[in-house]
């Protein structure tokens, strides 16, 4: 069957200026959610890469109103804004949250939990570079079991798995949540436009690599995102209602996850047995996925095909 691509927006509303590091794997997350969103969307920005990426005041390399915040409230920032537009009768703004793994994960979770349970009319975006990564590389619930940061040294690498932020997410019962990488751009902006479409909470978790952290080199930045999609380490999925989950994508062939352990120094340490320990969970994980997607009716119907090309196509 042939394969039906969605074409990408062409307007650019993230310009240059930018202070992101070569190969930020959020910096590209952040211009392809623009050109899904198009202009009339307001961000709500935490603590976080991004809040040093889009520039010293007063320059900002975004083309849409952006409003810095602390690093626990970007949920409920967002919601305060898209209840003042809702007083003004503006019914058309999009107002998205946009934070990083350890402004979603940890520290931002209550504000999040909370907009969540109200079911804010907002879109949560949460793009995961693994770390914290601009405050030096520590740790968050985020980074993978058995990586390297600069609070869990290869003598004492991290020794607790990821947090499953979308089950948690999920567990709300909110309209829409999703996964996506740099990697796939079609299905990172065709899930952006869906959950434009919608209301109420709509939680979208980006993978987004990031060079020094990962210990990787720059020109590596959209491979090893997508070597997590091809591996299983990150599937592409849908929730919509809590209870309908949708796989996106089944690799035709699946990649060992060494292949994508390897390319980042922060794993360089692991030896074998416990490589084989992360494939396992992997197996275990993916396998877990594809039982849920089954009761619901969304596994995909032919491997290394995306289901909206099939639906599309």
């Amino acid at each position: 069957m042939s394969q039906v691509l969605i074409n990408i927006p062409q307007d650019e509303l993230m310009g240059s200026g930018h202070l992101a590091c070569a190969g930020c794997g959020a910096t590209l997350a952040m211009r392809y959610v623009l050109k899904a969103l198009g202009p009339q969307s307001i961000f709500v920005v935490p603590a976080c890469c991004w809040s040093v990426i889009d520039g010293p005041t007063p320059h900002s390399c975004l083309s849409v109103p952006l409003y810095h915040t602390a690093f626990e409230t970007a949920a409920s920032t967002a919601s305060g804004i898209k209840a003042a537009l809702t007083v003004k009768g503006d019914n058309e703004t999009t107002v998205v949250a946009w934070a990083g793994d350890g402004g979603t994960f940890d520290i931002g979770l209550q504000a999040l939990s909370a907009a969540a349970e109200r079911n804010e009319d907002i879109i949560y975006i949460c793009y995961d570079n693994e770390a914290y990564m601009n405050t030096g590389i520590q740790r968050s619930s985020a980074t993978p079991w058995g990586a390297w940061t600069t609070t869990t040294p290869e003598a004492f690498p991290k020794q607790n798995h990821k947090k499953q932020i979308v089950e948690i997410l999920a567990a709300h019962w909110i309209p829409y949540v999703a996964t996506a990488s740099i990697a796939f751009p079609e299905d990172l902006v065709k899930k952006v436009e869906k959950a434009k479409a919608m209301s109420g909470t709509r939680f979208i978790h980006i993978i987004a690599s990031c060079p020094p952290g990962w210990r990787a080199t720059t020109e590596m930045s959209v491979t090893l995102t997508h070597l997590a999609v091809l591996t299983r380490a990150f599937p592409l999925y849908e929730v919509e209602g809590g209870v309908s989950y949708r796989l996106n994508y089944d690799p035709e062939e699946q990649v060992p996850i060494e292949t994508y352990l390897r390319g980042q120094g922060r794993f360089n340490h692991l030896k074998k047995d416990q490589i084989k320990l992360i494939q396992d969970r992997v197996d275990m994980e993916w396998d877990r996925l594809c039982t849920k997607a089954r009761i619901t009716g969304g596994l995909p119907p032919e491997k290394g095909v995306f289901d909206w090309e099939l639906r599309e196509g």
